[in-house]
């Protein structure tokens, strides 16, 4: 069978956000956390069953509170969770993408051209043309100092495709976060053009 799994999931109306996504990396084996807050970015890793965030490791980042949150996505390499906030509450996703394999997939560049200090398995990077700084569950980022605005760090992506029955039209319906990698981890693809 070659089926991918979108459906809404019920959300706790007293939610206590690490638990419950402490909870849903449990059932759907999830490794990484992306959240976007009023106040930035929020990185966190799921280690030995507990969400260990950047904002531990650096306390002045942004913490994970629905107060300000907008919306995070837990992600691993067969599925995904993603909460929201929207004028009715919270809601919830989740994509489980095991039964397919019917994906375009995508190695998105993310900000940081530097590294900056690493504590508690994460580390703080810059960006040296934008001044932007995050911190990633990555400790082994190699930052190529001869190209003057290298980017190493990598988000895949997977997108799912729906072809229009009566016009052909084919387009990417859904996507989803799989991983955080860095370039040097990459599959090497090559392409030939004649």
């Amino acid at each position: 069978m070659n089926k991918l799994k979108c459906e809404l999931i019920d959300v706790p109306t007293e939610l206590e956000i690490k638990q419950w996504l402490q909870e849903q990396a449990e059932i759907y084996d999830l490794r990484f956390v992306l959240g976007h807050a009023e106040d930035g970015v929020i990185w966190g890793e799921f280690r030995e069953g507990e969400l260990v965030t950047s904002n531990s490791a650096f306390s002045y980042l942004p913490k994970l509170h629905l107060s300000t949150l907008q919306q995070c996505r837990a992600f691993g390499a067969n599925a995904e969770v993603m909460l929201w906030q929207n004028d009715e509450g919270l809601k919830a996703r989740l994509i489980d993408d095991h039964m397919t394999k019917d994906y375009i997939r995508e190695h998105q560049i993310l900000w940081g051209t530097q590294k900056d200090e690493v504590r508690n398995g994460f580390t703080l990077v810059s960006d040296g043309s934008q001044g932007l700084r995050h911190a990633v569950p990555l400790i082994d980022i190699n930052f190529d100092k001869s190209q003057k605005l290298y980017r190493p760090l990598r988000l895949s992506v997977r997108h799912y495709i729906t072809t229009d029955e009566e016009t052909g039209l084919a387009r990417i319906y859904l996507s989803r976060l799989v991983n955080l990698t860095t370039h040097k981890e990459l599959p090497n693809v090559t392409k030939t053009y004649k």
